[in-house]
């Protein structure tokens, strides 16, 4: 298990952002913790054009902090 700290993708909202009530980015972001093998899609719209797969402990000067309901 990996652990996701602020400022990584696993807590920002453009990680998984075509689904973000999907229950399994919902507790990635309430745990704080995520698999090995965890892939999502970048939805910063800075990044579109490149379609961009990412870990959950990736990071970039876009972070924009998920909200968690």
């Amino acid at each position: 298990m990996l652990t996701i700290h602020d400022g990584q993708c696993g807590k920002c909202a453009h990680f998984g952002e075509d689904h973000p009530q999907d229950e399994k980015l919902v507790q990635i972001r309430i745990s704080g913790r995520a698999g090995e093998h965890v892939l999502e899609s970048c939805g910063h719209p800075q990044h579109a054009d490149l379609h961009l797969m990412v870990t959950p402990i990736s990071a970039c000067e876009g972070f924009t902090p998920a909200k968690v309901a």
